[in-house]
């Protein structure tokens, strides 16, 4: 399938997802909103990979959202208590777009480059990993605009980077390049330059691949859940995951391969159900 906003393919059980707008800074259109989603939600449901990496093109990796998009949640009816609700719908729709990544069932790394402006942090923060080149940089620039930041950036970038390091990013929207972002937590690893960015980070993927996909899975599912709950609820989620979940078959599997010196093989997740 083509898309107006990305190029995808999948190799190695990694989906390569690509912003593909380099001459417009990968501004996010309309379609990228609506493109995002699909494309993470649709491999995670038909588990056709294992891990999603989503990488850029051009000198940014993108300078947020674009002007159309601002447009639309600006259009006001007659009736202002309806025209406010149709905005606050508007604005769930978009921050579905990213909590999509963290609700996949595989992990989703963001390997970025040049700038991460307003809804690029956005993007960036719902992933499961972080890598930057050199000359990345990060900025919260909602309140440069006289406004407030509302798809995700301000409720996950401090359980990142710890809430004082947050709160500065997002009061002064100032531009935190790739070294001080590293030192923050908030990326895993600077590379030099694009090349070795996106070069390296298909090969964390990959590396990621070749786990059990059902361990990979409950893996993310209960370090997510253990960062929105106390300890003990968050042992007993796990502890019922196991009961379910925990199938000897993908350990046996990988203690045969480890002893004989191979790639394990374990099988795909099933796909999602689409209905009876």
């Amino acid at each position: 399938m083509s898309y107006r906003c990305f190029d995808v393919d999948i190799a190695d059980r990694v989906a390569h997802v690509r912003l593909s707008r380099p001459e417009e800074l990968n501004t996010m259109t309309p379609d990228f909103w609506r493109e995002l989603p699909e494309i993470v939600t649709s491999i995670s449901d038909e588990a056709s990979a294992r891990v999603v990496v989503i990488t850029s093109t051009g000198k940014h990796f993108s300078a947020g959202m674009d002007l159309s998009v601002f447009a639309a949640l600006g259009a006001q009816g007659d009736e202002p208590g309806r025209a406010h609700a149709r905005t606050r719908s508007h604005v769930r729709v978009l921050q579905w777009t990213f909590t999509a990544l963290e609700k996949a069932r595989v992990p989703v790394l963001a390997a970025v480059q040049g700038g991460v402006i307003g809804g690029a942090v956005d993007l960036v923060t719902a992933c499961d990993l972080r890598y930057a080149s050199a000359e990345a940089f990060f900025c919260v620039q909602e309140v440069n605009l006289g406004m407030t930041a509302d798809v995700g950036t301000l409720q996950r970038l401090g359980r990142l980077v710890g809430d004082g390091f947050a709160r500065e990013m997002a009061y002064t929207g100032r531009r935190v390049p790739a070294a001080r972002a590293y030192e923050a937590g908030l990326v895993q690893r600077v590379y030099a330059d694009h090349d070795a960015l996106v070069t390296g980070v298909l090969e964390t993927a990959r590396e990621i691949a070749v786990k059990s996909p059902l361990a990979i899975w409950g893996t993310k599912v209960a370090m997510n859940y253990a960062r929105d709950h106390p300890v003990d609820d968050a042992l007993e989620q796990v502890a019922t995951w196991q009961a379910g979940m925990f199938q000897p078959a993908d350990l046996t599997e990988a203690m045969t391969a480890r002893a004989e010196r191979r790639e394990p093989r374990f099988p795909e997740l099933l796909p999602e159900p689409r209905g009876l």
